[in-house]
């Protein structure tokens, strides 16, 4: 309901727009801590297994900086013109009209979203397994064909409600948290660094030769491309500080800024990360680290210690602190994607509410919450991440090619420097080479993340016949 003014008209009790209250510290740490999470620590023996090559590990990791870089760069315009909550739904709803923004949002509800925030809370408990052995899966209390119950899934869904909370009192409080946690998990980075770099000895005597053909899978270009999958997912979610355009801070000047500052770090930290691990290890041993903790091995390798002992100990304090923080920024920023689609009616009108208090979408996100943790009982979060993973990339050149789109009637898109020009192409023509080899080489992927598309369109004529926006 609303209130009555003196001159007798209703004025609504919710406001229209968000309060802009983040400033470009926040902005910058939710960029940075969103994109940290385990990936890094983990993703890089499944690399060196597809590329068999020192130098291409690596050379998959720049292609990841810079890629990811690139795409942060080109985001920055659209930032700048269109500063709402949603951020890149906004932006594919601008150029491809309001079904290109709700398959996006619907593909951040189905999967992208909630599957992530899933996927990191379930890794959040393993972790904490480590040091906590009764967390584990071993004791399951219910099993069913699509449910499982152990201490696992109660601690991940527990987090989930306990950040979802958190998030709720106000969105101060979660930049705060998202400030602090990710400032750790950047000094932790670091200091694996500095462990890596001062007591391995292995980058000399590493071998830097490609790899003969006949010890690959597939065509060394092909190679390559699929897998830098893992690691652009290691660098992913820096999108997500557009979702909260709205509420920050003279944001057209502090989300491009954020985007560009929070992803040169974290992928620059990547980098010299995959130095490290050739420092402390040789390629074989990164290939082989015991469940692919690649981190784990090589601080185990120059301290001389057994990766089940103070080695693991410390990389699961440091995954833990890593995951809680990912798992916060993932929850402040994904809500206000379904919060905007709600206020365009393209949703449940009740999601578009916000607190009259806090000036929080909290309807949004308990949405999100609920769907979250009924992905981690079901187990399903990691398919459905593997399957959707070539459509995220589809969206992301739509976005772009939204923003060429835009261009002629709107002079703030268009390009005025030569970087204008060349960064978006360079990044579109990466990104589709690497979509072009997941359509070629795991077509059951594409295949299967384009259903879950699809389904979205029958969804979205539901939501648009009942034509109700969020009423404040």
């Amino acid at each position: 309901m609303g209130t009555m003014t003196k001159s007798g008209t209703t004025q609504p009790a919710y406001p229209r727009t968000l309060p802009r209250r983040l400033g470009l510290l926040d902005a910058t740490t939710i960029v940075a801590g969103s994109m940290i999470g385990s990936g890094i620590f983990i993703t890089s023996a499944d690399i060196s297994r597809q590329v068999r090559s020192a130098s291409l590990l690596l050379l998959v990791w720049v292609f990841t900086a810079l890629v990811t870089v690139a795409g942060a760069w080109s985001y920055g315009k659209l930032a700048m013109t269109f500063p709402k909550a949603g951020g890149q739904y906004v932006y594919l709803r601008e150029a491809w009209g309001d079904l290109g923004g709700f398959l996006y949002g619907w593909a951040v509800l189905l999967v992208i979203q909630t599957g992530t925030i899933a996927a990191v809370a379930v890794a959040f408990a393993k972790y904490l397994g480590v040091l906590l052995p009764a967390i584990s899966s071993r004791h399951v209390f219910f099993k069913a064909r699509f449910l499982s119950v152990t201490p696992i899934e109660i601690v991940a869904i527990a987090l989930i409600l306990l950040l979802t909370w958190w998030n709720t009192t106000s969105v101060e409080n979660g930049a705060r948290l998202q400030n602090v946690f990710t400032t750790a998990k950047v000094l932790s980075l670091v200091g694996l660094l500095a462990i890596c770099f001062t007591a391995g000895n292995g980058l000399a005597t590493t071998s830097w030769s490609l790899p003969a053909a006949s010890d690959l899978k597939v065509p060394l270009i092909w190679a390559f491309a699929v897998a830098t999958v893992g690691s652009l997912f290691s660098a992913d979610a820096w999108n997500n500080v557009t979702f909260l355009g709205e509420e920050v801070r003279d944001a057209e000047t502090n989300v491009p800024k954020a985007l560009v500052f929070g992803t040169g770090l974290v992928t620059t930290l990547y980098v010299l990360a995959n130095v490290g691990y050739l420092n402390a290890l040789p390629l074989s041993g990164i290939a082989t680290a015991p469940e692919d903790r690649v981190a784990t091995a090589a601080i185990g390798a120059v301290t001389g210690g057994a990766e089940s002992g103070t080695p693991a100990l410390i990389m699961a304090v440091v995954i833990l602190v890593s995951t809680f923080g990912c798992l916060n920024g993932l929850i402040l920023s994904g809500s206000r994607v379904l919060y905007a689609m709600s206020r365009d009616g393209l949703f449940f009108p009740s999601v578009g509410r916000v607190a009259a208090r806090t000036f929080i979408p909290v309807n949004a996100l308990g949405a999100q919450a609920t769907w979250a943790a009924l992905l981690c009982l079901s187990g399903t979060y990691s398919d459905l991440l593997d399957y959707v993973i070539p459509t995220v990339l589809m969206f992301y050149i739509a976005t772009i090619a939204g923003r060429w789109k835009l261009a002629p009637e709107n002079p703030a898109l268009a390009p005025k420097t030569l970087a204008d020009r060349i960064v978006p192409v360079l990044y579109v023509a990466a990104t589709a080479y690497v979509t072009i080899a997941l359509v070629v080489f795991k077509p059951a992927f594409t295949v299967a993340g384009l259903v879950i598309v699809a389904l979205g369109i029958p969804a979205y004529f539901f939501f648009k016949s009942r034509g109700k926006p969020a009423q404040p």
